[in-house]
């Protein structure tokens, strides 16, 4: 049965959907069957992957929304181990849909519950907000990563996610874990960048991933070219981080080939 992983923070460019689409690819690039659902309004995740956002007539919205199945949404990309459920501007719509509908924020789960023992990781970008779309993810999700960039205000609203993440866990979805703080967009020339690591590992622990994504010229210019990092540029230190981030998911997940 496939561990079904959650991207959070209400922040926005926090390195969230770069996340999304890096670490689905690294996990494709070890042989894991892995799908990236883009469950945000802006399909950053689709077009990050050259989709045309504005070409999909299925996505997450008919799923969770018109009872499409997911089989019929799903897009095969060119990673032999990764498929897409690709999200569209519809998706803005299904919060207002939803907010009458019974057990609304299960839609997602019960989706995903008809696929994931198709899959080792489904690994869900969220929209920038605390919504019903990614109360829906984090219901439906075994844990979460929570992408932090190393600046200024990097530990601002971090508090309100998680208190959001206590709520799913108390009342919706008592099995939701932390997977862990995702420290990104970090440039070790900078005293800033290296104080947010420190305070960080200082205040959340065994909580912070060990890797730590850098800023990095490849990594930014890589949905341009609608390619993940690892295929844009795999000696980049924006894949080998990415990389890196894969394996030690496995390790802590003691998954093996």
């Amino acid at each position: 049965m496939g561990k079904i992983i959650a991207i959070a923070n209400q922040k926005g460019g926090v390195g969230k959907t770069t996340t999304a689409i890096n670490l689905a690819a690294s996990l494709a690039v070890l042989e894991k069957r892995t799908l990236l659902l883009d469950a945000d309004p802006q399909a950053n995740s689709t077009s990050g992957f050259g989709l045309n956002p504005n070409e999909i007539r299925k996505s997450i919205y008919e799923c969770m929304i018109d009872g499409v199945a997911p089989k019929d949404a799903i897009v095969q990309n060119e990673l032999k181990h990764l498929h897409i459920l690709p999200s569209h501007i519809n998706l803005v719509g299904a919060e207002v849909e939803m907010v009458n509908l019974e057990r609304r924020e299960e839609k997602m789960r019960e989706v995903l519950e008809t696929i994931r023992d198709d899959y080792d990781f489904i690994i869900i970008d969220c929209s920038p907000s605390l919504g019903l779309i990614t109360i829906n993810a984090l219901t439906a999700a075994d844990s979460v990563i929570i992408p932090v960039q190393c600046e200024y205000f990097a530990l601002e609203g971090l508090g309100k996610l998680l208190n959001t993440i206590k709520i799913i866990q108390t009342r919706l979805n008592t099995g939701l874990e932390i997977e862990g703080i995702l420290l990104t967009l970090y440039d070790s020339r900078t005293t800033l960048g290296n104080q947010v690591v420190e305070e960080v590992r200082t205040h959340f622990r065994n909580m912070a991933f060990k890797t730590v994504i850098p800023r990095n010229v490849k990594l930014s210019e890589s949905p341009s070219f609608g390619l993940p990092v690892i295929t844009h540029d795999a000696e980049s230190k924006g894949a080998i981080s990415y990389l890196n981030l894969a394996h030690e998911i496995l390790e802590k997940n003691l998954v093996t080939k």
